[in-house]
């Protein structure tokens, strides 16, 4: 007898809140600020706002992945924090730059994988495992580096980070290749379009033959290796690496994810979004440090941020009847 299936539809969902309307936000914060400051209409801090935004794009990116498929990630601040970590000991030890990417990028897709396997394997929600998974990150960072801080890499290491290529800082250019390959990956291969099917009814997906741990294991490792690429990046822009330095990170990626249009409850988002989403972030810091609004101020307005795409998510959750 021939079972039969449960049809899925594989088009890809609206986003909640358009893309013209978080490009129309941008374009008057641009606006404002300019009127409030003439220097802040020039290139060259455009590039230095992007590339800012850059480094919040990256850790983002992977985490709008696995939101999209229906998971979360609270682990990717730590998982950057232990990646700098480690690559930058390395990098210190061999003077070898490539090393110390390599053992960044692995060191990072092995977090999301475990990440991956206890979700999988041991069936702990998501939300547990990433959060147990931060700490446990964060604790080996802090117990590896007891206290000191690593600083001085080799200048191919820190072209990485502080480097021009064609006059555009080289974190822009990582960003718009990470950006252009996650959004080939989410609308251009089968895989990125089962992603979608499986975050908005994983029952479903299932029933059509998706097979959900290994997209799940996919998400998780594509979300580690971004933290490790976004370490390196840090790394090689500060020039130094210490235990502490993933965890101003979590809340703004969240942030970038949700004022993107990505849906908390999964199935729904873009990587374009996200990208926009880390830039009205980063101009949203700037307006704040251009009104010269104290930095205690910052983490209340990332809240408000959050909170703002929450109730705009679930907002439009309802609308759509879920």
């Amino acid at each position: 007898m021939t079972t039969l299936q449960a049809p899925v539809s594989t088009a890809l969902p609206a986003v909640p809140v358009p893309m013209l309307v978080r490009l129309a936000i941008i374009v008057v914060i641009c606006v404002a600020l300019s009127l409030i400051s003439p220097a802040f209409a020039t290139i060259d801090n455009a590039l230095n706002l992007l590339r800012q935004a850059s480094l919040l794009f990256l850790v983002a990116s992977g985490l709008t992945l696995v939101i999209i498929g229906g998971g979360l990630d609270l682990s990717i601040g730590a998982n950057l924090t232990l990646c700098a970590c480690l690559s930058a000991s390395v990098i210190k030890l061999t003077g070898q730059p490539v090393a110390g990417v390599a053992v960044a990028l692995g060191c990072g897709t092995l977090v999301g994988l475990t990440n991956g396997l206890l979700i999988n394997r041991l069936k702990i929600p998501a939300f547990l495992a990433t959060f147990g998974m931060l700490w446990v990150a964060q604790g080996i960072a802090y117990w590896f580096m007891a206290g000191q801080v690593i600083y001085g890499f080799p200048a191919a290491f820190r072209f990485f980070g502080g480097g021009f290529w064609l006059g555009v800082p080289v974190p822009i250019w990582v960003m718009l290749a990470v950006g252009a390959g996650c959004l080939i990956f989410l609308t251009r291969t089968t895989i990125g379009r089962e992603v979608y099917v499986m975050g908005a009814n994983e029952a479903a997906a299932s029933l059509s033959g998706i097979p959900i741990a290994r997209r799940r294991m996919l998400l998780y490792a594509l979300s580690g290796f971004a933290a490790g690429l976004a370490a390196l990046i840090y790394v090689a822009r500060l020039n130094a690496a210490e235990p502490g330095i993933g965890e101003p990170l979590l809340l703004p990626a969240i942030a970038a994810v949700l004022v993107g249009g990505t849906s908390l409850f999964g199935g729904s988002g873009s990587i374009l979004g996200t990208l926009s989403g880390a830039v009205i972030l980063t101009l949203i810091v700037a307006a704040l440090n251009l009104l010269n609004v104290g930095s205690a101020w910052h983490p209340f307005v990332t809240g408000a941020v959050i909170l703002l795409a929450m109730l705009t998510d679930a907002f439009a959750a309802r609308r759509a009847g879920h």
